[in-house]
């Protein structure tokens, strides 16, 4: 059997203190979470590796790097209130909550939101959990403190925008289908400030206020 945590302490260390992952919280968290558990059975072996995986329904699951990309940039403090758009295998949520969000995160496909339900269960995590159109938001617990959105959008979704609290912080991939940019966005009176961070690549955001089907 693979030693998993060998190789995640190896994945921390090589994929992302190494790189620009300085977060010493964020490191803490990529130590504690089992990746292992979010990626299909015949894929365990490459769960550590640098670069995403399949989950099926043509969903994937982020390389180690980017995730921790995103949830660095989040600035996550523990007690915050955090909208995650796209739970996909659920793996983002984990890290989410390890670091001491309250996490509410929005699925549009059954399977993987059954899937993700399951490993949370298991693994004895308490996220608010809603299957639906993720580019609509969750009114019902808004405003959120922080957003992160792990699909490509064209732009934040309006109802997502207003459900963001004044001096709250998005992370997301905007751009087009094939490519898009990950950038930070922050929330003022004034309106968004938007700090770039990289280049990259996400499955769309399908639904009203976001990629057409």
């Amino acid at each position: 059997m693979a030693d998993f945590k060998s190789k995640r302490k190896k994945m921390v260390q090589e994929q992302l203190a190494s790189r620009d992952i300085k977060d010493r919280r964020v490191l803490e968290a990529f130590l504690t979470v089992p990746r292992e558990e979010f990626v299909p059975e015949d894929q365990k072996d490459f769960a550590y590796e640098d670069f995403p995986l399949s989950i099926g329904l043509g969903q994937t699951i982020s390389q180690p790097y980017m995730v921790a990309l995103m949830t660095q940039a989040l600035q996550v403090k523990p007690g915050e209130r955090i909208l995650e758009i796209g739970t996909g295998s659920g793996y983002q949520s984990a890290i989410l909550k390890e670091l001491g969000a309250e996490v509410y995160t929005i699925e549009r496909l059954e399977t993987l939101y059954l899937q993700a339900k399951e490993v949370f269960l298991k693994l004895g995590y308490n996220i608010h959990m809603k299957l639906g159109d993720g580019s609509k938001g969750w009114q019902e617990f808004s405003p959120f403190d922080k957003v992160i959105i792990t699909a490509a959008v064209y732009k934040i979704p309006d109802p997502v925008a207003e459900q963001l609290s004044l001096g709250g912080i998005a992370v997301l991939p905007q751009g087009g289908v094939v490519f898009q940019t990950l950038v930070v966005l922050y929330k003022s009176e004034e309106g968004f400030s938007e700090k770039q961070i990289c280049g990259c690549v996400f499955v769309p955001l399908i639904g009203k206020y976001g990629f057409k089907q």
